[in-house]
């Protein structure tokens, strides 16, 4: 005798799981919309000029007058601007532009999109990289996730990195004051190397990336800023950078992607000072699955699948940390690498700073 062992469905569940889907369908396309808007200066017109029509949009920005309809009429949709069914008009809410015009705001997001945008667009190749268990470089990705990440993680730098992630380090401060060798490992476009140095400019400092383009970046931000006479940077790998006897080592959201984080760890051990220190800025995180259950959780998550993790995998090790890697794992690579002291320093609800010393 058989029996029927096929579940029974909850019509009901079922649905709000569909229309749960539709909205994750909205979200995917908000990325690009996001961009849009950012590229084409709407939300900046939107904050400058309160109420608008379409046409007053599309006219201001001088661009075509059916985009900027459909991308208002979409955005009032999705939340992001309010509209006045009774004169027409769409209003950006001065806290949403915070978010989306004010590129000074620690809570400023386009560049949250763009990366995602750009971590998308390069989807079908992470399908193929999953099947054969190999991986996807950094710098084989489309210039949105390089750009993105950049415009992403610098406002929450400038808002915290001199002013509480430095200060939470034991003496460290008074160091980078008075003059500290200092070596900034993933620089990328060069950010945070640039506002240390500004901040302290008795300091000299190194900033390395394995990207190429990226260094190249980053030599002209330093030069804009006026800070290029105290900022070096060359192309290299975590476990290549040259010199030694820094005082402070940093690493901003990059350990996880590396393929061999314990080396890298291992060749900061033999360049810092015996009474340096290594900051450590990763994704915020806990140790379990369960504690990452959340927004943010999920979306780190989700660059951990199909950016961070292939990024890991194309490089020798591919030890795969992931971005929610958590304290724990963090702290065991530091330990293998011969390093005694480690303490999460400061937090945000994006990243957790960590303090590691020989």
């Amino acid at each position: 005798m058989t029996t029927d062992a096929s579940p029974q469905i909850d019509t009901d569940k079922l649905m709000a799981f569909v229309f749960r889907a539709v909205d994750e369908v909205g979200a995917t396309l908000g990325c690009a919309l996001v961009h849009l808007g950012d590229r084409l200066g709407y939300y900046r017109d939107l904050a400058e000029h309160g109420p608008t029509t379409p046409e007053e949009l599309a006219a201001r920005t001088e661009t075509g007058l059916p985009y900027a309809r459909e991308w208002l009429n979409a955005q009032a949709a999705g939340g992001y601007v309010e509209y006045d069914a009774g004169s027409g008009r769409y209003t950006l809410p001065p806290e949403h532009a915070v978010a989306l015009a004010d590129e000074t705001s620690p809570a400023y997001l386009p560049g949250f999109f763009q990366i995602a945008l750009g971590t998308v667009h390069d989807a079908d190749r992470i399908v193929e990289a999953a099947r054969t268990a190999t991986g996807v470089g950094w710098h084989e990705h489309t210039g949105d996730v390089h750009e993105g990440c950049e415009r992403f993680f610098r406002p929450g730098y400038a808002a915290n990195l001199v002013s509480a992630w430095l200060p939470a380090l034991d003496g460290v401060v008074p160091k980078l004051e008075s003059g500290a060798r200092v070596a900034d490992v993933g620089c990328g476009h060069g950010s945070s190397t640039v506002l240390m140095a500004q901040a302290y400019p008795r300091s000299s400092f190194l900033g390395s990336d394995y990207h190429a383009a990226s260094i190249a970046t980053a030599r002209d931000r330093a030069t804009a800023a006026g800070v290029g006479d105290r900022i070096r940077f060359e192309v290299a790998s975590a476990t290549e950078l040259g010199g030694g006897g820094y005082q402070l080592v940093t690493m901003f959201d990059c350990l996880h992607d590396m393929g061999d984080p314990v080396g890298a760890a291992r060749h900061v051990r033999s360049v810092i000072d015996p009474d340096g220190t290594w900051m450590i800025v990763e994704p915020t995180a806990g140790d379990r699955v369960e504690d990452n259950l959340n927004p943010v959780g999920r979306a780190y998550y989700g660059f951990s699948t199909l950016l961070c993790t292939p990024a890991s995998l194309s490089q020798p090790v591919g030890a795969a940390l992931g971005t929610q890697a958590g304290p724990a794992r963090i702290r065991d690579v530091v330990e293998q690498a011969g390093f005694t002291r480690f303490r999460l320093a400061a937090q945000t609800p994006f990243n957790d700073v960590y303090e590691v010393r020989p």
